[in-house]
């Protein structure tokens, strides 16, 4: 049941805002008073007038951000929204850091603000100890945290996501990040442990993707000495080296089922045991995991656990593509153009012909693509100023040169693939038996894929392997290979 005859304070140099809101307001019942400055509002509150505020950032007299946790402090039980038109992280984080109880990107969507007061009005935040805490607050050291923030963009669904982040400040709880590759999934995943309360403590990010099945378990949990051949020495996995802090589970739709079933139990159990041990270790940490796989999917197909995927996606956060955020292009831009010359390349300005041909690309690397792009252009290109016929030569000839090496593709996402394996055994070198392990994990894709490419038909997929048939079937059975006729594997 909505609440009706609040009194509502507004804050907002602008106008036809102050006179929007107070029109909706009003429709719904509310009282309401309205000013133009910061000093007038807090000469309110002091008063004891209001249920709720509902302030702008920047006013000519004050900051509203400087407002919210002068009204906690003096009234804890006040609801504060905080609307603002720098669309930025940095400004949701801090309102909701100093206390706002929601924060709203300008332009707004009205009837999202109706609902936000409503809420506010329903559920009054009781933190009595909200004054203390933002007192405590060192706030040179979180100016410089929030400067350091490496995400860029004010599109809609930038706002969303900064929107989480902002909510996330004070919870521990589990977070799924889905989003295509390079679209910026470890980003996030970062600023959601640099904003959170385990901050001082370790963000430890490991690719399933890029660890071999058999090996999981052992870079996750850790292992002891003499607990398979090659444990030459006790060595702490993924868990303990997070304690306390944050595990970034990136790429978790690879995952093998053995070792989801082991994840699962440890999220539910809150410890774990070493390979080869039974001491009992508490698990202290937050857990983010990130996919660019559809994990719906996998959980109706049978590759997933169902359970398992309900405990991590406790927060979704979806990252949209680039194509889904071109307005975004120009702050990115300018971001990789100042972050190339702090590098030592030559510093570019680029026109707003250029930027259109920017936003006409199709960006299938996503942002990942776009930061090579630029770099490039810093590198090769000798203009200051950076016009549409270079960034028109530049995306065709990148195109081109998709084209051309395609054949390496594979030899160098393997490169890649190994080269991100041996980084991550920052302990000492992997477990005997590696050469048998890693043609193991080429093979059975390699046979899956060309298996559904002939649509299950294994005659012709021996052919196009170059193996016996019976070589084949025998490959198929001890791998464990589904083969459907007809029909095309699901997508994994």
């Amino acid at each position: 049941m909505l609440q009706t005859n609040a009194t509502i304070l507004i804050a907002d140099d602008d106008r036809a805002i102050r006179a929007v809101l107070s029109r909706a307001l009003g429709r719904v019942g509310h009282r309401v008073r309205a000013t133009g400055n910061a000093s007038t509002l807090w000469q309110w509150v002091q008063a004891g007038d209001g249920d709720l505020v509902i302030t702008d950032v920047h006013m000519p007299d004050g900051d509203g951000l400087e407002l919210v946790p002068r009204i906690r402090a003096l009234r804890p039980d006040m609801s504060v929204i905080v609307m603002s038109a720098q669309n930025t992280l940095v400004t949701a984080v801090k309102a909701t850091d100093r206390g706002a109880f929601e924060y709203l990107p300008k332009p707004f969507d009205l009837t999202e603000l109706l609902n936000a007061v409503e809420r506010g009005l329903a559920q009054p935040t009781q933190r009595a100890t909200a004054a203390k805490e933002f007192k405590e607050r060192q706030e040179d050291r979180e100016t410089g945290r929030l400067d350091r923030l490496p995400l860029i963009g004010r599109s809609g669904a930038m706002q969303d996501i900064y929107r989480v982040i902002a909510r996330l400040v004070k919870t521990d709880l589990t977070a799924l990040i889905t989003g295509e590759s390079g679209t910026g999934k470890e980003l996030i995943a970062r600023a959601l442990h640099n904003f959170s309360r385990r901050r001082e403590a370790p963000f430890v990010a490991v690719n399933m993707a890029a660890i071999p099945k058999e090996l999981i378990e052992s870079e996750l949990f850790g292992h002891e000495k003499g607990s398979f051949t090659g444990a030459n020495s006790r060595f702490d996995g993924k868990f303990s080296q997070a304690q306390y802090g944050t595990l970034f589970l990136d790429e978790i739709g690879d995952m093998p089922q053995e070792a989801q079933t082991r994840l699962l139990r440890v999220l539910q159990e809150g410890e774990f045991t070493r390979i080869g041990g039974s001491q009992k270790i508490k698990a202290d940490v937050r857990i983010v995991a990130a996919t660019h796989r559809d994990l719906t999917a996998a959980v109706k197909a049978g590759l997933f656990r169902e359970d398992l995927f309900y405990r991590i996606n406790v927060v979704p956060v979806r990252v949209p593509p680039l194509r889904e955020r071109l307005d975004d292009i120009p702050d990115l831009v300018r971001h990789f153009v100042d972050q190339n010359t702090a590098q030592g390349l030559p510093h570019k300005s680029f026109t707003a012909e250029a930027f259109d041909e920017l936003k006409r690309h199709r960006w299938p690397g996503n942002v990942r693509e776009l930061e090579n792009s630029i770099r490039r252009i810093c590198a090769l290109y000798s203009e200051n100023e950076i016009d549409a016929d270079v960034v028109v030569k530049e995306l065709a000839g990148s195109l081109t040169g998709q084209n051309e090496t395609a054949h390496a593709s594979l030899r160098q996402a393997v490169d890649q693939h190994l080269r991100a394996f041996f980084s991550a055994h920052t302990h000492g070198l992997p477990s005997a038996g590696l050469y048998n392990r890693i043609l193991r994990e080429v093979e059975k894709p390699l046979i899956e894929q060309t298996l559904d490419a002939t649509r299950g038909n294994q005659i012709r997929a021996a052919e196009v392997l170059g193996l016996n048939r019976n070589t084949l079937r025998k490959k198929i059975r001890d791998l464990d290979i589904e083969v459907v006729r007809g029909l095309r594997r699901p997508d994994d």
